[in-house]
């Protein structure tokens, strides 16, 4: 028996992508429904309120995109998970550009992801660096950065899904019309938060932050981050502006999971 050869067997095939219908996006049922079943915090419930339609329209357009069997990121229910902080709480927005295409990474939080995923993607693994040099923490070993997003920063991305595979694919899609309205609530508050703009993709935003402090530099990813990210100490300027404020500073450790 010793010259039998070993049964080849074919790798498994991966799981076909969920399909989605415009009912399966909670915001395709409005901002109450998002409110009364904690997707939102209660306070944004009467900011997109008026956008009702743009959800609703939002959520079609990606039940026929996964019909057409692209596969739509992150998980529907997480997609505002960003808005789960009330809006009076946000004392920081730092504005990314979509969520991680890779399955399985985008967590609903920007520049953050699973914290099983390894390797940390490259961006965040440049903002810890920055946050060794800037106020000397270590870098995390994971991506989940809910230990912020619970005192207050808002991690906000531009376009709140994306195809797998397919970096940008969703920013046409009209989430803009949510974003801007969740920025001009917070500019027009009566203590408006500080603005992280990191790149020119985030920094065209800063009309709609006139009232609010905003701190800009290159963005973090590999292929700008030596060119004035490094070196922008951010983290320490956002917590000398907040204590100058009369506020408690964020605490940007990372706990380990």
């Amino acid at each position: 028996m010793d010259n039998v050869q070993p049964a080849l067997f074919p790798a498994p095939e991966p799981d076909p992508p969920v399909r989605y219908e415009a009912a399966d996006f909670p915001f395709f049922h409005g901002a109450r429904y998002l409110a009364e079943r904690g997707f939102i915090a209660q306070d944004w419930e009467t900011v997109l309120e008026p956008l009702n339609r743009q959800l609703r329209s939002i959520a079609g357009e990606l039940a026929q995109r996964s019909a057409s069997g692209e596969q739509i990121l992150p998980d529907p229910h997480v997609m505002l998970r960003a808005l789960g902080i009330p809006a009076a709480q946000v004392r920081v927005v730092l504005i990314g550009q979509d969520p991680y295409p890779t399955p399985g990474h985008a967590n609903g939080l920007a520049f953050a992801a699973e914290a099983s995923v390894r390797p940390v993607p490259r961006s965040l693994a440049n903002i810890y660096r920055e946050l060794k040099d800037d106020v000397g923490i270590p870098p995390a070993a994971h991506a989940d950065l809910s230990a912020w997003h619970k005192q207050g920063v808002l991690l906000l991305n531009q376009s709140l899904s994306v195809a797998a595979g397919n970096a940008g694919a969703h920013q046409q899609l009209g989430w803009s019309a949510v974003v801007e309205a969740v920025i001009t609530a917070l500019n027009h508050r009566e203590n408006p938060p500080i603005a992280l703009l990191w790149g020119k993709h985030a920094q065209k935003l800063a009309g709609l932050m006139d009232r609010m402090p905003q701190l800009t530099s290159a963005h973090p990813s590999p292929l700008s981050a030596s060119r004035g990210f490094f070196g922008s100490r951010p983290f320490s300027e956002i917590n000398r502006r907040l204590s100058d404020a009369g506020q408690a500073p964020i605490n940007w450790s990372i706990p380990g999971v």
